[in-house]
């Protein structure tokens, strides 16, 4: 089932943003390095009106360094744009932001001309923690759950640099299916739009092709070979004491289990997309959108028109 997840206060930042917009010189967007593309607002193009951008890709720790490389390369080949890498808790790599923004718009800065910057990202992908590491302390409120920023902060992190942040905000309707599931995976979606199971096995799914060796290390598994999605997941919460009374496994605890060492960095550096297959999944959810208006358009017109009902005038003399 497709995974959607738009609550009210997003849309309010949505608004937010398009005001503050006008005033903005650089637009910077914190990405997941584990899914760039599914972590990318495709609001933002339309929002920022050709802005210059700076795709930060954060929790880069946790993410493949080959696949980020592949990432960094897809984001820099766009005009007016530069992308870069780093852990938002390390104060060297987060500064480096600043230079990269001022190199964007050369034209501002100084006191007359300061330049006024705008930080957006999803939900929960460490934006105030890598607010906190600029300043040096500890201004924005951070945590494992989407949504904690609820409102808009300007911030000064020079005398000539202005930093807007805003809230966590996603889309009203996330097209790729997949990207549902990254986005939950990651912790990006609020717990109650999703079933945990299910997004475990797509998880589970995706991370076996390539890594089922690790999973084996880390749940001490024998060959995955002929071994079920459901069946990997029941084995993870058998060895993890996910169990119910008379040795039935909870999928409850187990699908818990496998969303937190993915999210925690047990698996070891995982990325779930590449740019290629990324582009794939956009051309083919694009094709199935185009195809369903299609056939509204069809059934549409198919429709017998409706005329008005009423008792007929009388002819005039």
């Amino acid at each position: 089932m497709p995974i959607q997840w738009f609550p009210g206060h997003m849309h309010s930042t949505q608004k937010a943003i398009a005001e503050r917009m006008p005033e903005i010189d650089v637009v910077i967007e914190l990405l997941d390095a584990r899914l760039p593309g599914s972590s990318a607002n495709p609001l933002l193009a339309r929002l920022t009106g050709g802005k210059p951008s700076l795709k930060v890709l954060n929790k880069q720790d946790l993410a493949e360094p080959a696949l980020t490389a592949l990432w960094l390369a897809h984001y820099q080949a766009r005009p007016g744009t530069k992308a870069l890498a780093l852990d938002a808790g390390e104060t060297a790599p987060a500064r480096q932001l600043i230079p990269a923004c001022r190199a964007l718009a050369p034209l501002r800065g100084g006191m007359v001309k300061p330049l006024r910057v705008l930080i957006c990202g999803i939900p929960n992908v460490g934006k105030s923690t890598l607010i906190n590491t600029l300043l040096g302390q500890r201004s924005a409120k951070t945590g494992d759950e989407p949504g904690i920023t609820k409102i808009e902060q300007r911030l000064v992190l020079a005398n000539d640099f202005y930093l807007f942040d805003t809230p966590g905000m996603l889309w009203p309707r996330i097209e790729v299916e997949r990207s549902g599931y990254h986005l939950a995976a990651s912790g990006g979606i609020g717990r109650n739009a999703y079933d945990e199971p299910e997004v475990a096995l797509a998880l589970l799914a995706n991370v076996r092709s390539r890594h089922g060796d690790r999973l084996q290390l880390r749940y001490k598994l024998g060959e995955l070979v002929g071994l079920s999605d459901e069946a990997l997941l029941a084995d993870i919460g058998r060895k993890r004491g996910g169990l119910l009374p008379g040795g039935q496994v909870n999928l409850q605890k187990a699908a818990e289990i496998a969303l937190t060492d993915f999210r925690t960095g047990a698996w070891g550096r995982i990325t779930l997309e590449s740019p290629e297959e990324f582009l794939q999944w956009q051309a083919g959810a694009a094709a199935a959108d185009a195809e369903r208006q299609a056939q509204r358009a069809a059934r549409n017109k198919r429709k017998p028109k409706q005329h008005a009902t009423g008792a007929a005038k009388a002819p005039s003399d």
